[in-house]
């Protein structure tokens, strides 16, 4: 179907349940409601999410069991909007072209649109027995959630249902979006979230990702945005014994664009990044490689930066090309802007997290933490976080790093990412060690903790409308003023769906056998049998 008539339907949608609401209720939002109100259906949304932590804990530990990779999302997006729409949500389904992509939507009528976001995939590798401080795969080289990215969803879910049933109760008018982060490890799906104008008609957007503490910042963001790019050549075969020289090595191109960009990395700004792997070398040795593909991640702190790199990039592949006589394409497979974050969403959130607090840790969490954190020689030695982050200010000194797609989504509507605590602190990410506590007691508190500041921010936002009209202020004024949001794709660009496949089919038979049956077990961890925590024997 024509992503531009999907859209369309979208938009006509949330219209739609806006007039047939308004027409029945006179929403809690267009009266004037004191702020002693406010503070107790605060509270309340918040118990609210307490009283739902099993079906919180059910919803992490499921996720992590199916431990699926980027555009692989199969099981945990069937479950997750099967969750949904048994709660009334209208499910769109394979937006943008991605088969594993939805959008969740429930109105009750006018009133604020609220989007809820958050990642799904894991980490290639990182298959990892929960609760276990040492390095023991549940299917030896499978994927896992080395990143905890089952947990933010499953969040997501608990403040939106909460919240639900204080608008249903209530009359409070607005509309609740969720959404997953497909393929975020790739990042490769908000770039065409964006593209497609699926965010246009949206007010506002919370993200939330896993972290060790509980915290949320605004303004430019420490790390990069980054273009991910493909790089195809293409040769001649021969017999690489009988006749080379009648061969145009195509892998001999690509080596070349490798060298010559190494070169040029040398001479890179300390703020940018760059890193790559081959993709396809060739079949066998005694055939000159007719094809062959670089896959290249360009990082910097401004979009700007980063289309430079891919221009000079761009230059570097056609030399290896000319180099070889051989013929160069390439295809862009993700992007990601430089994030920056909005500070009224993020000033209101922070008073919610002062509110909340962090979990309280018992003492077989901290046992836990410390064992993994000597078992990966960590400089953090103290166990989990026992105090609150501060409110994350603008970065004044531009630091390199990570990325992330929510970067776009962030230029296109007031946004900020809520940061819990369901993991160790000091652990090196994108790593095995990284999913020991992402189905234990840590996680689901965490989760909960997190969920509780998002319901308590939502009702903020929806009965307080001069919040919205402040966030978009900073948007207009301060954020925009001066940058202005350019997608690094257009219409021909297609998400690279197929990305992952044989890695995600080569385990999947194997890993089923390990999927979580909440019907049978309360927790991931009776199910498979383990001791909270195990230790390394001495």
């Amino acid at each position: 179907m024509n992503i531009m008539l999907i859209n369309y339907k979208r938009i006509c949608l949330i219209v739609l349940y806006g007039c047939i609401f308004s027409l029945s209720h006179v929403t809690i939002a267009q009266k004037k409601i004191s702020k002693k109100k406010i503070e107790a259906l605060k509270k309340e949304v918040a118990e609210i999410v307490e009283s739902n932590h099993t079906q919180s804990q059910i919803m992490v530990d499921k996720i992590f069991s199916f431990s699926e990779l980027g555009f692989q999302e199969i099981e945990s997006s069937k479950y997750l909007t099967g969750v949904l729409e048994d709660n009334g949500f209208k499910i769109e389904k394979g937006i943008s072209g991605i088969p594993t992509a939805w959008f969740a939507t429930w109105s009750n009528g006018e009133g604020p649109v609220i989007a809820l976001g958050s990642d799904v995939d894991c980490i290639p590798k990182a298959s990892q027995y929960p609760a276990v401080a040492f390095h023991k795969p549940i299917v030896d080289g499978a994927p896992g959630h080395g990143e905890g990215h089952n947990s933010g969803i499953p969040l997501n879910i608990t403040a939106a249902l909460a919240v639900k049933k204080i608008m249903e109760r209530e009359n409070i008018g607005g509309t609740l979006i969720l959404w997953p982060g497909i393929a975020e490890e790739l990042v490769a799906a908000k770039a065409w979230f964006t593209r497609d104008g699926l965010f246009d008609n949206i007010d506002m957007c919370i993200f939330t990702h896993v972290s060790s503490n509980l915290g949320v910042s605004y303004g430019a963001s420490r790390g990069t945005g980054l273009i991910s790019v493909e790089y195809t050549f293409e040769g001649e075969s021969a017999h690489s014994a009988g006749s080379p020289w009648r061969g145009r090595s195509a892998l001999d191109a690509a080596e070349l664009m490798n060298v010559g960009w190494n070169y040029k990395r040398e001479h890179l700004h300390p703020l940018k990044r760059s890193h790559s792997i081959f993709t396809d070398a060739g079949d066998q040795p005694n055939v000159v490689p007719s094809k062959a593909s670089i896959w290249y991640y360009f990082r910097d702190i401004t979009y700007e930066g980063i289309m430079e790199m891919y221009r000079e990039a761009n230059d570097v592949a056609e030399g290896a090309a000319l180099m070889t006589k051989t013929k160069v394409s390439s295809k862009i497979l993700g992007t990601a802007w430089p994030r920056h974050f909005n500070k009224t969403i993020a000033e209101t959130m922070y008073k919610n997290i002062k509110t909340v607090g962090l979990p309280t840790w018992s003492d077989n969490d901290q046992l836990l933490a410390k064992a993994v954190q000597k078992e990966v020689n960590s400089k953090n030695t103290n166990g989990l976080s026992k105090k609150l982050n501060s409110l994350g200010l603008p970065v004044k000194t531009p630091v390199s790093g990570g990325s992330d797609d929510i970067g776009d989504i962030s230029w296109k509507v007031p946004t900020v990412t809520l940061r819990y605590p369901s993991n160790i602190p000091g652990l090196q990410g994108h790593h095995w060690s990284n999913a020991i506590a992402m189905a234990t007691p840590i996680a689901h508190k965490g989760v909960t903790a997190g969920a509780k500041v998002e319901a308590m921010t939502i009702i903020d936002f929806l009965l307080k409308p001069s919040l919205i009209e402040d966030a978009w202020k900073y948007f207009n004024t301060v954020q925009s003023k001066e940058t202005k949001y350019k997608p690094m794709i257009d219409a021909r660009d297609l998400p690279p769906i197929y990305l992952n496949k044989d890695k995600q089919q080569q385990f999947r038979e194997k890993l089923e056998k390990f999927y979580y049956d909440e019907t049978k077990y309360k927790t991931y961890l009776e199910q498979l049998g383990i001791t909270y925590p195990t230790l390394k024997k001495k």
